[in-house]
């Protein structure tokens, strides 16, 4: 071996790399019974699907792809459609979109994720100033609450309104869609353009019975993820005007998001639409199942599960959430929970549920031993 191979040979040792482990059937085996206690993940069969997508290059032509893309936009009642990687990079390639020249102002809710998880894209790639505003009812905006918001006219001290974002679900709520209706009239009277950050919308479909084209007809612009709610391992379709998609091609580009074999991603997508989407009522049944055993035990429930997922405190029975936290991951199979948010999907399973819920009956019954008195309406716990 010359000098040169010997050198060149060097280089392959450091190159290459397995990232396949010795134990990696056995860790994916373990993985699948630990999903049923935290998040979703992408199944064998679903992978298996995925390797017989088309192979072409999506920056100009896959075949797998635009047939993904394609059947969205139909789906959705648009012209076209765009895969890109995720939901915040939908979201804020459909504002960089929609707003061509500063200033302008965006509406949305002050829980959304445009607002409080997508690390302030808004104004960072658009140069947009975000008016978040808190549903008067607790549930949804509606007009009364957007409308005295809006910036019309020409007063130079003020940003524009010039695009208004809505999210269904969110924080699992189903945001009516007379509602919807209404603030969309409204904004196409004033040249106002709509959003839906419709990442989990696939759950009011379901609970619906209505057509995504009808629940996405309102708005400019829908992005839809695929991962959250359906299992798929990642992706988003950004869904709009035919010229809208051709813009945002250009500023995927530019935001690094343009993507060569994504075949076997919309494979993967293909497969959770088809045989994940139709689990969705099982989910909210489950969902509901938590809600009512969390309220026998006298838990108060702060947000109500209307589709997947739930808001709960658990300070009436004197138990906190790190206290939780910590005793779930300690079960024989941990279940992970964070926070006050309980989230069920589609690998979620009754023996998981009822487990939790047997866990905080647990630390309910051991914090009434330690002298402590649930919490009764109108009254005020108390530790003796």
């Amino acid at each position: 071996m010359s000098a040169d191979d010997q050198a060149f040979e060097s280089v392959i040792n450091q190159v290459k790399v397995d990232v396949v482990s010795p134990t990696h059937d056995l860790d994916n085996a373990r993985q699948l019974v630990a999903v049923s206690r935290c998040f979703a993940i992408p199944t064998k069969e679903m992978y298996e699907y995925a390797t017989k997508a088309s192979i072409g290059d999506a920056v100009w032509h896959d075949p797998s792809t635009q047939a993904l893309e394609t059947h969205i936009a139909q789906l959705t009642g648009k012209e076209a459609s765009l895969l890109v990687a995720s939901g915040t990079m939908g979201n804020q390639l459909a504002v960089r979109t929609h707003l061509c020249q500063p200033p302008f102002s965006v509406i949305c809710d002050e829980r959304s994720h445009i607002n409080k998880y997508e690390s302030g894209g808004a104004a960072l790639h658009t140069g947009a100033q975000l008016i978040p505003l808190v549903p008067s009812n607790g549930h949804h905006l509606t007009l009364k609450d957007i409308s005295p918001h809006v910036v019309l006219g020409e007063d130079i001290h003020s940003a524009p309104t010039r695009l208004i974002c809505l999210e269904n679900t969110l924080d699992g709520l189903i945001f009516p869609q007379s509602d919807m209706v209404d603030i969309s009239q409204f904004a196409h009277k004033n040249d106002i353009l709509m959003h839906l950050d419709g990442a989990r919308l696939w759950h009011v479909a379901a609970t619906t019975n209505t057509a995504m084209s009808v629940l996405c007809a309102p708005f400019d612009s829908v992005s839809l993820c695929f991962s959250k709610g359906l299992g798929a391992p990642l992706g988003t379709c950004l869904a709009g005007s035919k010229a809208f998609i051709q813009k945002a091609k250009w500023f995927r580009k530019a935001f690094g998001g343009g993507m060569r074999q994504t075949g076997i991603i919309a494979a993967a997508i293909a497969y959770a639409l088809t045989y994940n989407f139709p689990q969705l009522p099982r989910v909210h049944a489950l969902a509901k199942r938590l809600e009512q055993g969390l309220k026998d035990l006298g838990v108060c429930i702060l947000s109500p599960a209307e589709t997947c997922m739930l808001y709960y405190d658990p300070s009436p029975i004197g138990i906190g959430y790190q206290e939780i936290q910590d005793c779930a991951a300690a079960l024989p199979q941990p279940i992970i929970v964070m926070g006050p948010r309980l989230v069920v999907h589609i690998q979620t399973t009754t023996e998981a549920i009822d487990e939790f819920l047997a866990l905080l009956r647990t630390l309910k019954e051991n914090k009434m031993k330690d002298g402590f008195t649930p919490d009764l309406p109108g009254t005020d716990a108390k530790r003796e």
